[in-house]
């Protein structure tokens, strides 16, 4: 959890409900809330002119939305949709900004989590403009186990479809399954159940 779940309740925090594919804000709306989602998968996501989708970030348990545009006048640049049945923190932004303000340790402590979602920025900016397939693939399940603490010889289970996979990546599905197999083969991944272990 990036800010403790008793501490949002005590400043006004209140539970909200998502069902799978239910949009929690959209592209072009103005940000009033810090979310904290609680349990569930939500995914940032834009669309292109043709419709093509790209999946800017998928977020989990503990992890905040869109938290960074509290802080400036902009609208959202994105939707943020429930991916699964979700339960979230939601928090005004006054009240949330009050917050932080009487509270160094919870605002450091954002901070850092802001750091780390401009590293992961960074570096998917950085790896999508490469050409091999796989270098992107791998940049993102890099960046998937490092986030989650991983550094052990262990192999990690990427929580990615190949569908989010190339979302992500900018790739398409039939070039993200290519791909994997190929990692599969070179034993760099390990496919059980559908699963990619890293």
């Amino acid at each position: 959890m990036i800010i403790d779940e008793n501490l949002l309740l005590d400043n006004g925090a209140v539970y909200e409900e998502y069902s799978a594919r239910e949009t929690i804000y959209e592209n072009g709306g103005t940000p009033h809330y810090y979310f904290q989602i609680i349990n569930g998968t939500v995914e940032l996501n834009n669309y292109h002119e043709d419709g093509k989708e790209f999946t800017l970030n998928i977020l989990s348990e503990g992890q905040s939305i869109g938290e960074s545009l509290l802080f400036g006048n902009k609208k959202y640049p994105m939707n943020a949709v429930a991916k699964t049945d979700t339960r979230v923190l939601k928090l005004e932004k006054s009240s949330f900004l009050q917050l932080l303000s009487k509270n160094q340790e919870v605002m450091f402590k954002l901070f850092e989590h802001l750091s780390d979602r401009l590293f992961y920025k960074y570096i998917m900016l950085f790896n999508n403009s490469a050409i091999d397939p796989q270098a992107k693939i791998k940049a993102l399940m890099d960046y998937y186990k490092e986030y989650h603490c991983r550094k052990d010889k262990d192999r990690y289970r990427i929580p990615l479809t190949r569908q989010q996979i190339a979302n992500l990546t900018g790739l398409r599905v039939e070039t993200v399954i290519r791909a994997v197999k190929k990692m599969e083969k070179d034993k760099l991944v390990d496919i059980k159940d559908r699963q990619i272990y890293y």
